[in-house]
């Protein structure tokens, strides 16, 4: 019986998912990573009730809850340790059918690793995609390139190993998607937010503390516990792209937020200098006519990239995976050369996305603001709003956190609506 080919390029959290997710539906996928090993840039991940649903659907969203620290109480403070908030985790499952978890990236990577065959995931392999082949249909933005093989039922990927040819390609290669500037080089891309970041897990730091996100003047910092007491801490600040510190990055955190309140400080010190991870944030503000073209679909970042603020990048990674998924039809069964229906996954996955790329940005406006005035302005505000609108801060994330996936015919092959 013949089984669909699917080529997966990046063996990222969203990669991983999709290709978990078109195993399941009996597709032969090779997911392609370029690094040596799937070991994932990164420190921890918040999965909000949408992705921890999408993992339901392929069987692994009650082993990641087991294995994440569920998010209580907590809040927003100011850099003096004032709460201009308080936040009820319990009120947030309530509201959004299930809690907000945290684990650490490289515990997800390896649960959806364990959950694929040997072989399926070849790393220290670089690839690119070299033609998307045709699907049924017009593609969108054919205009912006100019001659793939006309009529081609299979898309090709170069590799260092040699040429692969697949009837789905799912481009999961990261901010600066190269598989997206193959499909749609006239698009701008992704943009600079206007800010850094850096992420941190350090050792228990000793004495307690409430979760936490703090807003100075430009500036942001937040601090979160994980389930093997280790802590996660996050920060922000304006700058221009492309900075870095002059000795290490751990000596620039002191000196932007060494005098804040505790337990920020000990956060800092606690942490070792190497392990201190810097990045620009991008944001993809001109949205791309379409996830597909031909046979090939992005995912992730490659397809939206957002500001962290609602953090929603790898929740809408994984929720684009499963859908990808269930759009794509089973692998077994389907004629030779038969195509996924990608032009449906762009219609479910990029209105949604991009309203939440918009959203992210508003959102990130408020912790940017960098006046005195308009700092002091803003959490007056935001204080003052939180006491006669208990709450309030949870609508941010209404039709977000509370979306469910399609119907799930993964595991079994058996249709169940999954409502979590």
């Amino acid at each position: 019986m013949h089984r669909s080919r699917a080529v997966v390029i990046g063996g990222g959290i969203g990669g991983l998912t999709a290709a978990v997710a078109l195993h399941q539906r009996g597709w032969a996928v090779t997911v392609l990573e370029r690094a040596p090993a799937l070991s994932p840039v990164g420190a921890a991940i918040g999965l909000m009730p949408n992705a921890q649903r999408a993992l339901d659907t392929v069987g692994l969203g009650d082993r990641v809850r087991d294995l994440s620290a569920w998010q209580g109480a907590g809040g927003l403070r100011t850099p003096g340790g004032r709460w201009l908030n308080r936040m009820d985790g319990q009120a947030a499952a309530e509201r959004f059918g299930g809690p907000l978890v945290l684990l650490h990236r490289a515990t997800l990577v390896g649960i959806l690793g364990d959950a694929l065959p040997d072989g399926v995931v070849r790393t220290g392999v670089a690839a690119t995609l070299a033609d998307p082949g045709s699907g049924p249909g017009a593609d969108p933005g054919s205009d912006l390139r100019s001659d793939p093989r006309p009529g081609r039922r299979t898309a090709v990927v170069d590799t260092s190993e040699g040429a692969l040819e697949a009837e789905l390609v799912v481009a999961a290669d990261g901010i600066h998607s190269a598989a997206r500037r193959a499909l749609f080089p006239g698009h701008p891309g992704p943009a600079y937010a206007g800010y850094t970041t850096w992420r941190v897990v350090v050792p228990p730091p000793g004495a307690p503390f409430a979760p936490h996100e703090t807003w100075g003047r430009g500036r942001l910092w937040g601090t979160q516990p994980l389930k093997d007491g280790r802590v996660y801490a996050y920060a922000m600040a304006l700058g221009p792209a492309g900075g870095h510190a002059p000795d290490d990055e751990r000596a620039e955190l002191r000196r932007l937020f060494g005098d804040w309140h505790d337990p920020v400080p000990r956060i800092i010190e606690a942490a070792a200098p190497e392990g201190v991870l810097r990045h620009d944030v991008h944001e993809m503000r001109v949205p791309l006519p379409a996830y597909h073209r031909g046979r090939a679909a992005l995912l992730g970042d490659a397809a939206h990239a957002m500001q962290p603020t609602l953090a929603q990048g790898g929740n809408q990674a994984i929720e684009d995976a499963v859908v990808l998924a269930h759009h794509a039809g089973p692998g077994t069964g389907a004629p030779a050369g038969s195509g996924p229906d990608l032009a449906a996954y762009t219609a479910d996955r990029l209105p949604r996305t991009t309203e939440i790329v918009r959203r992210a940005h508003r959102t990130g406006r408020l912790p940017g603001i960098d006046g005195r005035v308009t700092a002091a302005l803003r959490d007056h505000l935001v204080a003052g709003v939180s006491r006669l609108v208990p709450g309030l801060v949870l609508r941010n994330f209404d039709s977000i956190a509370d979306w469910s996936p399609p119907a799930r015919t993964y595991a079994s092959g058996t249709p169940h609506e999954h409502r979590g």
